[in-house]
């Protein structure tokens, strides 16, 4: 099935495309497709939540994998088997009922599972576990010349594993990613246990997340991007014991039940994001934070995907859209989460939506985007005045301190800073020739950054 002269657009919605969705039901329409196609005119598409260009292919074909669904759940090795089109929202309602949870999910559950690996995802657990990318242990992958591909991270072929690395974190450029075995962590509740501290200044809350990695398997941030001394909320979390519900919660043990917020709030609609509005929010979302408070029982919808119960919550930017700015910088370079706040204060621009992490070891993945230490995202109204320029001379200083801009959030970073930044891109690119002979899977980001 072909839907022609389609207008879609990243989460950020300041990059628009009109392309042809084709919507295939079995592998063979899939093969079929790619051996007729002619040179950079597909790319595979999940529920459009990267947040630039990077799943979208302006007057040319975009793979949609709905039909491709399925999952499998492997008990005994803890593992799970799903088709490239599943989403996480759809997983984690099968998984949590039998006492599992996904190894790595970020910020929404609307993502599916061959998105999940292109962009090789992190969420508030890399310091322990790594990528979304490191747990997976095999894939099936249509690459450029039709031929279907079984891939593994521990496949005796050093080729095979070079493939395999090339397509995790190779956002869709490598082939269309059909399946994946990923392993699940084993839980006997749904409710994580979270520390929440409030902390009165940057430096206290950065010292407060390093601390806290010892201890906690999820942490994450938010940081007041308005307030002179970037004010923040620290939450920490680890999976709860069933034993230690109280009596109430017993029966929703594993009960995957997220409750939707309502649509769009009109608190801050896109005609009012200003710095009075934002300040007002940030305000109320700083004191509504308690202090400190310890071992509290929060669901998984809560903790994990608090934006999900708003239904479109980018359109509070208008028409417009937003750019999400999210880079990491190794701890050596820790002050740039400083100057980078305070370059977006001073411009200024009205962030209310500003996270910080931290990151552990990297994966062999060349493309990946974490290295150890500090990310920060930051969502900006993209009609901030001299923003582009203000990103540009950013870039720069983050890039010349080893560190790098995140591709699926990306819109808008130069092919030189991506060249700079991405250290292994020639390798990748070698690898992506194998598969992809052709060069028949591209993308508008990949077309900015390489051509």
């Amino acid at each position: 099935m072909i839907n022609e002269n389609q207008v879609i657009s990243g989460w950020g919605r300041n990059s628009y495309a009109k392309v042809n969705i084709f919507e295939p039901l079995r592998e063979e329409q899939i093969r079929e497709k790619i051996i007729h196609s002619r040179k950079r005119s597909l790319i595979t598409r999940g529920l459009g939540r990267s947040y630039g260009d990077s799943a979208q292919l302006d007057k040319e074909t975009v793979i949609f994998l709905k039909n491709f669904n399925g999952v499998n759940i492997d008990k005994n090795n803890n593992e799970i088997i799903a088709q490239g089109g599943v989403s996480f929202d759809e997983i984690l309602s099968i998984i949590i009922p039998q006492g599992y949870f996904l190894p790595v999910s970020p910020g929404t559950r609307y993502v599916t599972v061959g998105g999940a690996i292109a962009a090789d995802v992190h969420g508030k657990n890399h310091h322990k576990d790594g990528t979304f990318g490191k747990n997976v242990k095999r894939l099936l992958l249509m690459d450029g010349k039709g031929e279907l591909l079984e891939l593994s991270k521990n496949d005796e072929s050093e080729e095979n594993r070079a493939k395999f690395w090339a397509t995790v974190g190779g956002m869709g450029m490598t082939g269309v990613i059909l399946e994946a075995t990923f392993s699940l962590i084993p839980i006997s509740c749904s409710f994580i246990s979270v520390d929440t501290s409030r902390h009165e200044n940057l430096d206290g809350l950065m010292d407060k997340m390093i601390e806290s990695d010892k201890s906690h398997r999820y942490s994450v941030a938010w940081v007041d991007s308005l307030n002179k001394n970037f004010r923040g909320v620290l939450t920490c979390g680890n999976h709860a014991h069933e034993k230690l519900l109280p009596i109430k919660l017993k029966s929703k043990a594993l009960q995957y039940d997220i409750k939707s917020l309502g649509k769009t709030p009109n608190l801050i609609p896109g005609g009012l994001l200003n710095q009075l509005t934002v300040k007002a929010f940030n305000e109320a979302w700083y004191r509504k934070s308690p202090k400190l408070k310890e071992g509290e029982l929060q669901s998984i919808g809560k903790y994990f995907y608090p934006l999900d119960g708003i239904k479109d919550w980018n359109l509070i930017y208008g028409k417009q859209g937003f750019i999400q700015y999210q880079f990491v910088i190794p701890d050596m370079a820790s002050y740039m989460v400083r100057y980078t706040l305070e370059v977006l204060r001073k411009l200024p621009a009205s962030c209310f939506l500003t996270v910080l992490k931290r990151f552990g070891n990297v994966n062999p993945s060349p493309l990946s985007f974490p290295i150890p230490g500090w990310t920060l995202a930051i969502d900006i109204p993209a009609n901030t005045p001299n923003l582009y320029e203000e990103l540009n001379k950013l870039d720069a200083k983050i890039v010349s301190e080893g560190g790098r801009i995140y591709l699926a959030k990306d819109s808008r970073q130069s092919s030189e800073t991506f060249s700079k930044s991405y250290p292994r891109l020639m390798e990748w690119l070698k690898i992506k020739e194998t598969l992809d002979p052709k060069n028949i899977f591209m993308s508008d980001c990949f077309k900015r950054l390489l051509y």
